[in-house]
């Protein structure tokens, strides 16, 4: 959704007066974490962007709805790294399973501590020192640097889809999970946010219950959401226009490169090119992890390879891949 910002920057700094109210209103919503200032030992950077997105499951605030608070911590419910090779002509979605096994390095903690290197859970980067801690994990695991960041919340996603008036989807059969907080019919279906969020979440009532399995549905859901913003001719109608844009500053945090309309327009040029057809959903290859058989662990040669991809900036191919599914539960 971050090119809409830039056609509507231009019709609100053409109109003047109101005009840059609304602009300046839309970029003080838009929070920002930095995250580069907490790395060290940083792989070095290439002609390829990439893009951090996480998924949080704080629970904290309007959130409380969707489980217990934790006095507010949090994990990754979902991180997906973005990369994009050099010529933006493609790019690669790669996401990270919540109960992957990996080596977390040491991380300043949320309350300011510092947290050794240890190795456990993925998302429990998220917990110790929120998305600087992620974001050295992915970096010290895939050797590839992270440009760019931008998170976002339970309450977030629902209000951008419900503002962008709901996004279709088939779903190949009915769907009956009391802990998504989702209950639909088989055939198409236009979610919205509250049914767009359960489907993105609802794990334990569909397939084998594992995240695994979980991924692959909500990488469906994104390919889905790509197409509903790219159908869209939101500069058409600005009122529309504006409470998408409105909904999507305010759900968003970002590091300080891209943590303003007309930054966001430049980033989101890099990509407003690439269609949906050339951009490949995945997840790190996977095999089981033997200590435990709720956890899993990186299936080598293949994550070698495909992380060799994001380092070096090969360009990703086309059809794309399918997601690799391995049967585990997950906690939390």
């Amino acid at each position: 959704m971050a090119w809409t910002a830039g056609g509507l920057v231009t019709v609100l700094l053409a109109a003047g007066g109101f005009g840059w109210w609304l602009y300046d209103h839309l970029n003080g919503n838009i929070r920002t974490q930095d995250f580069a200032d907490r790395l060290t030992d940083r792989p070095p950077p290439t002609g390829g962007m990439n893009v951090l997105l996480v998924g949080s499951d704080s629970r904290a605030g309007d959130n409380s709805a969707y489980g217990r608070d934790d006095g507010g911590t949090q994990r990754s419910d979902t991180t997906i790294l973005l990369h994009v090779p050099e010529g933006r002509q493609t790019a690669i979605a790669v996401s990270f399973p919540r109960d992957l096994m990996v080596n977390v390095p040491a991380c300043r903690t949320t309350a300011g501590g510092t947290q050794r290197a240890y190795f456990g859970q993925f998302n429990s980067a998220m917990e110790v020192g929120g998305v600087p801690c992620v974001a050295a994990t992915v970096e010290r695991l895939t050797g590839a640097r992270i440009d760019h960041q931008i998170t976002i919340d339970f309450t977030g996603f629902k209000k951008v889809v419900d503002a962008l008036g709901g996004v279709p989807m088939y779903i190949d059969q009915p769907i009956n999970d009391k802990a998504a907080h989702l209950q639909l019919p088989a055939g198409d279906v236009n979610l919205d946010g509250e049914q767009a969020l359960g489907f993105v979440r609802v794990r334990k009532s569909m397939g084998d219950g594992s995240d695994i399995q979980r991924i692959a549905r909500q990488q469906e859901f994104l390919k889905a959401l790509i197409k509903k913003v790219q159908d869209e001719n939101l500069l058409t109608n600005p009122a529309k226009a504006y409470n998408v844009m409105d909904a999507a500053t305010k759900a968003i945090t970002t590091d300080s490169g891209i943590n303003s309309l007309v930054s966001l327009y430049d980033f989101a040029n890099g990509l407003r090119g690439i269609p949906l057809d050339r951009i490949e959903f995945t997840t790190t290859p996977l095999t089981d992890y033997a200590p435990d058989p709720n956890r899993v662990a990186l299936k080598q040669p293949d994550a070698a390879r495909l992380f060799t991809r994001l380092r070096d900036g090969v360009p990703a191919p086309t059809p794309a891949a399918t997601v690799t599914v391995v049967p585990t539960a997950v906690s939390r």
